[in-house]
C-alpha cells in the first residue's frame, strides 16, 4: 500500500510537470503551426500521451488499425472509463484527430489555452444553442482540414465500469457531416485509476477499433435514434467479450 502510494504521487506529480510544460510549448509552437493544430497535436499532444503512459508504467496493444484508411476523417467513439483513456488515445492511436471535450477543460489556466492551439474544440453541454455551434465546428474542421474527431459518447466516465448511456452531440456530428462513425474499444484503464480514486496502478490496456459505421442512411430523428442504439450495443457486446478473455 505505500509503495502504491509513493507510485501515485510519484506519478501525479510528474503529470502536472509535464502538463505545464507541454501546455506552454503548445502554446509557443501554435505561433509557428499553419496546420490547424496538426503540429501541436502530432508533436507535443502525442508525445505527452506516451510520456505519461511511460512514467506510469501502462503498456497499450492497439487492435484493429487495418479497419480504418488513416486518410479518412471519421468520428471515433470510444467508452469511457478513467482519467487514462485520454494519454492511452493520445500516446498510441497514430491518426491525426481532434478532441470534442467538455467546456470546462477549456477555462483550466494554460492547459485550455493549449488544447485551442491544438484545435480542440470545446462544447457546452449545458447550452444546446452553443453545442449545436461546437458540433457544426468540429463538422467543418473534418472537412477543411482531412481530420477526425474523438468524442466519448457516454458525457462522462463510467462509475462502476459499465457502459452508460449514450449522448446525442456524436451522432448528430458523424449524419450531419457524412462521415463514418468509428467504435472503439478501451479495456483496462479502470483498473489503472477509478473514478472513485486516485491510486495510479501499473498495468497493461488494449484499445480495439472496430469497422467504421457508414451514417448516409441515418439521417431522420428516429433513424439518429437508431444508429445510437446501434453503436452503443456494439461497443456493450465487444467490450463484455473482452472483459470475459481477461
Amino acid at each position: 500500500m505505500v509503495l502504491s502510494l509513493i507510485h501515485s504521487l510519484f506519478v501525479i506529480i510528474s503529470v502536472i510537470c509535464l502538463t505545464a510544460l507541454t501546455s506552454a510549448a503548445a502554446i509557443l509552437l501554435s505561433f509557428f503551426d499553419s496546420t490547424g493544430g496538426n503540429i501541436v497535436h502530432s508533436i507535443l499532444a502525442r508525445n505527452w500521451g506516451k510520456a505519461i503512459l511511460f512514467i506510469s508504467g501502462i503498456k497499450v496493444e492497439v487492435r484493429g488499425l487495418s479497419n480504418i484508411e488513416f486518410d479518412n476523417s471519421y468520428v471515433y467513439m470510444p467508452n469511457h472509463q478513467s482519467l487514462y483513456d485520454i494519454p492511452v488515445l493520445l500516446g498510441r492511436l497514430p491518426i491525426q484527430f481532434r478532441w470534442l471535450a467538455k467546456a470546462e477543460l477549456f477555462k483550466i489556466p494554460v492547459f485550455g489555452r493549449a488544447m485551442k492551439c491544438a484545435g480542440y474544440i470545446s462544447i457546452d453541454r449545458k447550452n444546446r444553442k452553443s453545442a449545436l455551434d461546437s458540433l457544426r465546428k468540429a463538422g467543418n474542421s473534418m472537412k477543411s482540414k482531412g481530420v477526425s474527431v474523438i468524442i466519448f459518447p457516454e458525457g462522462t466516465r463510467s462509475q462502476d465500469g459499465e457502459i452508460s448511456s449514450f449522448k446525442k452531440g456524436g451522432f448528430y456530428l458523424a449524419t450531419t457531416s457524412k462521415v463514418s462513425i468509428v467504435p472503439v474499444i478501451i479495456k483496462g484503464t479502470k483498473e489503472i485509476v477509478s473514478k472513485k480514486s486516485l491510486l495510479i496502478k501499473p498495468g497493461k490496456v488494449i484499445v480495439e477499433i472496430l469497422e467504421p459505421i457508414k451514417t448516409d442512411e441515418y439521417s431522420s430523428k428516429d433513424k439518429k435514434a437508431e444508429l445510437l442504439n446501434k453503436v452503443r450495443d456494439i461497443i456493450i457486446t465487444r467490450y463484455e467479450a473482452l472483459k470475459d478473455t481477461a
